[in-house]
């Protein structure tokens, strides 16, 4: 059983979407995406810089646009009846979401655009950031959060734990880690799935009311607890109270195991996904799209994964 992941923020680099726009009708479909949400991402996505790309308004869209366009590229030619489910870590939600058929590509960009947006202005509200602490004994690190006023933020699995709060506490943890711990900060501008985003969730939440969801035509897992959501418009639901709520990964992660995944798939900007079920899915193979280069590798695990099923029936 194959699956396919997106990944969430942070994962972004300068000009990562150039690779895939060199067709001109994908061009002209993110030109397209581009009018109608107001966020130039054929420009962001091949020209901006690092610092630019920072920018929440921007990297959200950013990065749910390239998880489609290598989604597309991915499952077309039949290949849709081979994956196994689906599932996106933070922002990597609506990119899934569109997947499994929940939302409507075009209304999954439209949603994120605001989500970003709202998520930025409450960050402007506060100096705030996040970090990933590797590593350390668990009630060390938990005494490090409490004494710097920081709270868990995504509980990723295999030893790494994102952090959120003021920049100047992130700093304090940085300068002086738990034991045995590595702390690393990341390239994100604000405190997301904590208290601190509550007023982008009151901002969102009617938008996400109006749109129209459909129940996944593919299996689809939340980040809230790592189960099974089979109502498309709970899974919209639980993506906005996301916004403020910690993201549960290693439960995602858990549920692969549960149901026997034999291989993950991330999709664009990909790397860090597979890296966390390196460690905390050993020995299960994975490949990381980046650029169309790493399509046929994709390709041949979900078509290995179909004969095998083939020869089991």
């Amino acid at each position: 059983m194959i699956v396919v992941v997106a990944p969430g923020q942070g994962s972004q680099t300068p000009g990562f979407l150039a690779p895939w726009l060199e067709e001109p009708s994908v061009r002209d479909r993110v030109g397209a995406w581009s009018e109608a949400i107001g966020v130039d991402l054929v420009r962001h996505g091949t020209e901006s810089d690092a610092d630019t790309i920072k920018d929440t308004a921007l990297a959200q869209p950013l990065i749910v646009a390239a998880g489609l366009l290598t989604a597309d590229a991915l499952l077309a030619d039949g290949r849709r009846s081979l994956v196994g489910g689906v599932a996106g870590h933070s922002v990597g939600e609506f990119t899934a979401a569109a997947v499994a058929g929940v939302l409507d590509p075009s209304d999954a960009l439209a949603l994120v655009a605001e989500r970003g947006r709202a998520m930025a202005d409450a960050a402007a509200l506060e100096p705030t950031s996040m970090a990933a602490v590797l590593g350390g004994e668990p009630d060390e690190v938990a005494a490090a959060l409490q004494g710097h006023g920081l709270v868990p933020a995504n509980h990723n699995g295999g030893g790494q734990t994102v952090v959120a709060g003021t920049t100047d506490a992130i700093a304090a943890l940085a300068a002086n880690p738990p034991a045995k711990a590595r702390v690393v900060p990341l390239a994100v501008a604000g405190a997301f799935h904590t208290r601190y985003m509550a007023p982008a969730v009151e901002r969102v939440a009617p938008i996400a009311a109006a749109a129209t969801a459909t129940d996944p035509t593919l299996p689809i897992w939340t980040n809230a607890d790592g189960s099974r959501v089979d109502d498309g418009r709970r899974f919209v639901d639980l993506m906005v109270q996301q916004i403020a709520s910690p993201v549960h990964w290693d439960a995602v992660m858990a549920s692969f195991a549960d149901v026997g995944v034999t291989g993950i798939i991330e999709l664009a900007p990909a790397g860090a996904l597979v890296g966390l079920a390196k460690r905390g899915l050993r020995g299960t193979p994975s490949v990381a799209i980046k650029t169309p280069e790493d399509l046929p590798a994709a390709i041949d695990l979900l078509q290995s994964a179909g004969q095998e099923a083939d020869a089991t029936a």
